[in-house]
């Protein structure tokens, strides 16, 4: 390549180096391809779901009550509203005086039978929305296991150019130190780090 810059030499030689890297050196034994473009990893990939969306649009106007009385009865507030309920009614019917109680104390009957019919409501209320929320978090641990998987391809494909670029930068280093050894015995010296 006489008459050419030494530049476009050195390029015209890098090109068929990688090229032809795979011929040489430990590579000889097993070529390895070349990985995926980033450009073909973004097209393999699936479109994200909008969990919250589909479940949204999948669930009635019941199920959709249900949640709702499952959210606010396991909340605080509702504990502190029945607790107050509870110490009012029972502190009037205990404390008040006799002419002024509606419910008898002790028996507390009354007290008792709104308890009970409140209890036998929100029990099946809640487990149906429990059961709503349960079904929408298993689809959303769905959803995050397909994003961790594609999440895992994309590394290995990752991984793949690292490995790749090593090769490369290893094949060139040996070409490298054999050149230096040649270029130094025709000159005739020593190369730096051999026993003579």
């Amino acid at each position: 390549m006489r008459g050419v810059p030494p530049g476009i030499v050195r390029r015209v030689q890098l090109t068929r180096f990688i090229n032809g890297m795979s011929r040489w050196g430990p590579h000889r034994r097993s070529p390895m391809p070349k990985p995926l473009s980033v450009d073909d990893v973004i097209n393999r990939r699936e479109p994200l779901r909008d969990i919250n969306k589909e479940i949204a649009e999948n669930i009635g106007l019941l199920e959709r009550i249900a949640v709702w009385i499952t959210e606010r009865v396991g909340t605080m507030g509702f504990f502190v509203v029945i607790f107050a309920w509870t110490a009012i009614w029972l502190g009037w019917n205990l404390l008040a005086p006799s002419e002024l109680q509606f419910d008898p104390p002790m028996a507390f009957a009354f007290w008792l039978f709104l308890s009970n019919v409140l209890q036998m409501l929100l029990m099946p209320l809640i487990m149906v929305g429990q059961n709503i929320q349960g079904r929408h978090a298993e689809t959303r641990a769905e959803s995050d296991l397909q994003v961790n998987i594609t999440a895992e391809r994309e590394i290995e494909t990752i991984l793949h150019h690292l490995e790749y670029q090593n090769r490369i930068l290893i094949a060139m280093l040996e070409t490298l130190a054999s050149t230096w050894t040649r270029s130094c015995a025709r000159r005739g010296r020593d190369v730096p780090g051999r026993e003579a």
